[in-house]
């Protein structure tokens, strides 16, 4: 496996980190799609994996996380997001024009993924869903969501802590004193970026539509940070080829668990059974 790094510009000029994890005659390739607060080198593990599997990744940091350029936290709304998973998939399709494309999507990335399949119907010929924001373990009051909306409008870019427990990150203490160092993990969020991901979540909570791709949800069943039964109930209100797996004591970060070999190869396993 070879990696290089590259960047793409958004259409109102955000430039963005983007990395690809080669593979010589990859079998399919994934675009990659990180949660808040994050980036997507942490993933490199789960790319080596990949690799050694044939399957070649495209990652990307959104605007304000990691290494691409936009106030940390910050976007102006959440088609800007949207968009950017659109560029994701044009870069990804350049350089694979012949190889099944899978979108990945973690947290807050797994929010954008399902808002995406919805929305874009893209044409991919599946997707992986890892502790999607759904629901809260325990809803925000409802005076606070009042006030973000209130501050989108007026003050969409005001930055303050997201709230996020890097103790729920993983059950693995190493995991979590790693997440705490990483200098590219912050822990902003804005009024504009954290509406449109709520609104986006009750969204996904009441859509009973058609998911028109293959389509993998799994969720730590002891996820302190995303409620594992928003996955379950979408899995089973939506019709369409879904299947929803739950690892009964893993926590959010089910590919950084103690067990995340057996998550890896549940994974592989599903691709395989959809090339």
């Amino acid at each position: 496996m070879t990696s290089n790094e590259f960047n793409w510009t958004t259409p109102d000029k955000v430039k963005i980190y983007a990395k690809e994890w080669k593979v010589e005659f990859p079998k399919a390739v994934i675009a990659l799609v990180h949660g808040l607060g994050e980036h997507c080198n942490r993933y490199q593990h789960l790319a080596e994996y990949f690799a050694k599997h044939n399957i070649a990744t495209v990652g990307y940091d959104r605007r304000g996380h990691g290494q691409s350029e936009g106030k940390r936290g910050h976007s102006p709304n959440y088609e800007t997001l949207l968009q950017e998973v659109d560029q994701l998939l044009e870069v990804t399709k350049n350089r694979y024009p012949i190889t099944p494309v899978f979108i990945y999507g973690h947290s807050m990335g797994g929010n954008i993924l399902l808002k995406y399949l919805i929305d874009r119907k893209p044409q991919v010929k599946g997707a992986i869903s890892s502790g999607a924001f759904i629901e809260f373990p325990d809803a925000p009051p409802a005076l606070l969501i009042f006030i973000g909306k209130i501050m989108r409008k007026i003050y969409p870019s005001f930055s303050q802590n997201n709230g996020l427990d890097a103790n729920g990150v993983s059950s693995d203490p190493k995991v979590v004193e790693a997440y705490l160092k990483d200098p590219l993990v912050h822990d902003r969020i804005t009024p504009g970026t954290a509406i449109g991901m709520i609104e986006t979540a009750k969204e996904l909570e009441q859509y009973s539509g058609r998911i028109d791709v293959p389509t993998l949800l799994m969720h730590g069943g002891q996820d302190k940070l995303t409620g594992c039964n928003g996955s379950k109930q979408f899995a089973a209100r939506v019709s369409g080829d879904v299947t929803y797996k739950e690892w009964d004591n893993a926590y959010h970060e089910i590919h950084n668990e103690p067990n995340q070999q057996a998550v890896f190869d549940y994974t592989i396993a599903w691709i395989r059974k959809n090339l």
